[in-house]
C-alpha cells in the first residue's frame, strides 16, 4: 500500500511532543511491514544542517496563499526501507526559532496542508494529523482525487482556530465556509474541517474516542465528532522499542530487562548522583517527564507533593520539563526547599529522559486529560511503575492493582486532585515497602507488549475500508 503521512513534526528531526514520536514511529513500522511510506513535514531550522544524508529533490512547488504566491523546495531523507521523509523548504515560513506559536501560524500550515496535499496524488491513503495538517483533508476530497483519506486527532484542545479573514487563503469555495463544514462561531476551524472532510477520523486510544462525544472532553466540537458516528474510532498508540529499549541504550549506565533486572538499581543510584539527589537507593524515587501545563495536572503534582513532604513521607522526586512559567517556578522552588529529595530540570533532555524512566521506581502522570499518553507506555518497559489519572489511554494501557498483583501493572486515580493523588501514592509507597509484591508488578509492566505491530496491523484494517 502507498501510504502518505503529513505531519507538522516528526521525531528526531522536530519535535514538541508526542505527536512527533507517534508519526515518527507510525510510519518506520508501516515501512517495516513492507508498504511504501513516505512522511512530509516542513523543513524548520537546523534540520538541514543536523542530519546528514538530507538532499534536494527536483521538486519545486509554487503554492497560492490568498493573492499571494509563495514558492517552495522540496528536500529529502530515507532513513529506512520504503520509508521516504520529505521536507517543504519555505525560509520565510519555516526557519524560525519556533516550531508553533507565531503570528502567522494560519499562514504557515494552510501553505504546509496546500504543499502536503499536491506531493500527495500518488498515494492511496493520505493520513493527516492534528490542525496543523488538516486542511489537507477539504483539499483532497473537493479535488475529487481518489485518495482514501484519514485524519488523526492527537489532542482536540488544540484546533487551529483563526479569524475568518484567513478562509481566503486555502483557496477553498466560499461555500464550505458554514457550520457544518470549516466554519465555527465565525471563525475558520482547521481541525473540525480535517474531522468533518475525512473519509475516517481517528483517535489515538478508543477511551480518547469516547471522551471526544462529551462536552468535557470534545472542545466545543463534541458534535462533530458525535456527527461521524462509526466513522470515528480509536486506535493506542504503540512504542518503538528500537528506541525506547533497557538493553541496548547508549544513555544508561546499565543493560537491564524484565529477564535480568538487576541492573536498574545502578541506574537509579547514577540518575540521584547526576540529579545531586541523596543517594539512598531504599527510598522510593517518583518521576515525572511532561509539559508544565494545566492538562497535564502538574499543579495536582505539586500540591500532592507538598501534602507528602508536610507529612513526612519518606521518598525522592525528580521532574523534567518546561511550559507554563508559574509552574517552572513552582517547581524549581520546591527543589530549593527540600534539596538532595527534590530535583528539577527545565528544558527538554531526550538522554535524561531516558534515564530518569530507567532510574525511577514510579512514574506519574496526573493528567486532567490524555488523548493517549506515551510515558506511561515507556515507563512500563524501563521498571517504573506507572501512577496515571484513569483517562484517556492512560485508563486503556494501565492495569490497576485493585486486578490483582498477577495482572497488575499500575495505579490508577480517579479524580483531578491532591487528595486523589495522594492516596495513590500511599499505595506505591506500600508496594514499594513489599518487595516481591513490587517486583512481580515491575516484571508484569516490563512484559507487557505495546508495538507498533498491533497498531500497524489495525491502521492497516482501518486504511483498507476507505482504500479507492
Amino acid at each position: 500500500m502507498n501510504i502518505f503521512h503529513v505531519s507538522s513534526e516528526v521525531f528526531p528531526y522536530s519535535k514538541t511532543g508526542g505527536l512527533a514520536d507517534m508519526t515518527a514511529a507510525l510510519a518506520k513500522a508501516q515501512a517495516g511491514a513492507g508498504h511504501e511510506v513516505t512522511l512530509v513535514t516542513p523543513l524548520y531550522r537546523g534540520i538541514r544542517e543536523q542530519f546528514e544524508g538530507i538532499k534536494p529533490s527536483d521538486t519545486q512547488l509554487s503554492v497560492p496563499l490568498g493573492q499571494a504566491k509563495k514558492t517552495a523546495t522540496v528536500w529529502t531523507h530515507n532513513p529506512a526501507e520504503n520509508l521516504t521523509i520529505l521536507f517543504v523548504d519555505q525560509p520565510e515560513l519555516f526557519d524560525r526559532a519556533n516550531v508553533y506559536g507565531e503570528d502567522d501560524d494560519a499562514e504557515r500550515f494552510i501553505f504546509f496542508s496546500k504543499s502536503a496535499a499536491r506531493l500527495a496524488k500518488r498515494a492511496e491513503i493520505v493520513h493527516a494529523h492534528d490542525w496543523q495538517s488538516a486542511l489537507t483533508m477539504p483539499l483532497l476530497s473537493l479535488g475529487q482525487a481518489q485518495i482514501g483519506t484519514v485524519f488523526t486527532v492527537h489532542n482536540a484542545a488544540y484546533q487551529g482556530r483563526f479569524g475568518r479573514n484567513k478562509f481566503e487563503l486555502t483557496g477553498l469555495p466560499d461555500s464550505i465556509f458554514n457550520w457544518q463544514q470549516l466554519e465555527f462561531y465565525d471563525d475558520i476551524n482547521l481541525l473540525k474541517g480535517g474531522v468533518v472532510f475525512a473519509d475516517l477520523a481517528t483517535t489515538v486510544s478508543p477511551r480518547y474516542a469516547e471522551e471526544l462525544l462529551t462536552p468535557e472532553y470534545g472542545c466545543g466540537l463534541e458534535g462533530v465528532f458525535q456527527a461521524k458516528g462509526s466513522a470515528l474510532t480509536g486506535v493506542l498508540n504503540g512504542v518503538d522499542y528500537s528506541e525506547w529499549n533497557t538493553n541496548n541504550n547508549p544513555h544508561l549506565v546499565a543493560p537491564f530487562s524484565a529477564d535480568a533486572p538487576e541492573g536498574k538499581a545502578a541506574n537509579k543510584t547514577a540518575l540521584q548522583r547526576e540529579l545531586g539527589l541523596d543517594e539512598q537507593p531504599g527510598l522510593p524515587l517518583l518521576g515525572n517527564i511532561s509539559r508544565f501545563a494545566e492538562q497535564k495536572g502538574i499543579d495536582v503534582l505539586l500540591d500532592a507533593l507538598e501534602q507528602q513532604l508536610a507529612g513526612g513521607a519518606a521518598f525522592q522526586y525528580t521532574g523534567l520539563g518546561s511550559g507554563d512559567a508559574r509552574l517552572e517556578q513552582a517547581m524549581s522552588d520546591l527543589a530549593k526547599r527540600h534539596p538532595g529529595r527534590i530535583a528539577i530540570r527545565v528544558g527538554y533532555d531526550t538522554a535524561l529522559a531516558h534515564r530518569i524512566e530507567a532510574g525511577c521506581d514510579f512514574f506519574i502522570m496526573p493528567s486532567r486529560f490524555e488523548p493517549c499518553g506515551l510515558n506511561q507506555l515507556y515507563s512500563l518497559r524501563y521498571g517504573a511503575i506507572p501512577i496515571v489519572r484513569e483517562t484517556g489511554g492512560l485508563k486503556d494501557s494501565i492495569i490497576d492493582l485493585s486486578q490483582g498483583d498477577d495482572t497488575a501493572t499500575g495505579i490508577k486515580f480517579e479524580q483531578p486532585n491532591a487528595d486523589a493523588l495522594g492516596q495513590a501514592l500511599g499505595q506505591a509507597f506500600t508496594l514499594y515497602s513489599d518487595l516481591s509484591r513490587l517486583a512481580k508488578v515491575r516484571d508484569n509492566g516490563m512484559r507487557a507488549d505495546f508495538s507498533w505491530f498491533r497498531t500497524t496491523n489495525e491502521y492497516e484494517r482501518l486504511y483498507n475500508t476507505v482504500r479507492p
